[in-house]
């Protein structure tokens, strides 16, 4: 997105789905398309009404199940149209999908290993975690691109997406991206727009974000 004075002041909330079973399990999901729990709707249901207090402007949304779910929950109280866009999926990661962690470090460690050191690494044979920006990022910055000025998108995607399109966002090299940590199930990061791109304002939030009072605003 461009640095314009117009533009300044929008606002990207990057909102992960609610629990399902796999998560409980600690299953890898990636592309596979789980259903939320009853508490994962729940879940969501509550952070939708804060949510819906930032007025948000629009709503997009992976195509899975747990995530459409989810983003159906604002929809119900704003009144707001969800588009659905296969660009924010999760990971998709071949083999690793459907295993537990510990299968997946059993069966994998070195594969693992390299992930968590911050290599390339197309995990169970999928894709790789720039691949998925490349796919993610341009759906979310098109549709910030159709805000108004002072306007609010609300992605509803989910947890290894959101991290590379924050990255992408940032401007940090892939290497960084694992220094942004997870998001809990139906928790939110907030980006905002200021003279030099993207910001990252809020992350893993489950409360509606507050000013910053201090030397660094």
């Amino acid at each position: 997105m461009n640095g314009s004075t117009s533009g300044r002041g929008r606002r990207i909330v990057l909102w992960r789905h609610g629990q399902t079973a796999w998560n409980l399990e600690r299953r890898f999901q990636g592309s596979t398309d789980i259903a939320l729990t009853e508490a994962g709707v729940g879940q969501a249901r509550r952070a939708a009404r804060l949510l819906a207090s930032l007025k948000p402007d629009a709503i997009v949304a992976s195509d899975l199940q747990r995530a459409a779910a989810t983003a159906a929950e604002l929809a119900a109280i704003t009144g707001l149209e969800v588009a659905h866009d296969a660009g924010l999926r999760e990971t998709y990661a071949g083999a690793w999908q459907g295993l537990t962690h510990d299968e997946i470090v059993g069966q994998y460690g070195e594969q693992y290993a390299a992930w968590k050191r911050g290599e390339p690494v197309r995990r169970g044979g999928g894709e790789l975690e720039t691949e998925v920006a490349d796919r993610a990022a341009p759906v979310v910055l098109g549709h910030a691109d159709k805000l108004p000025g002072s306007g609010t998108l609300v992605v509803v995607s989910h947890g290894g997406t959101i991290r590379t399109t924050i990255g992408r966002l940032l401007g940090l090299e892939a290497h960084h991206w694992e220094g942004l940590g997870g998001l809990s199930n139906c928790c939110w990061s907030v980006l905002g727009e200021g003279a030099r791109g993207w910001r990252l304002l809020e992350h893993n939030a489950g409360t509606l974000p507050e000013p910053v009072l201090g030397d660094d605003t």
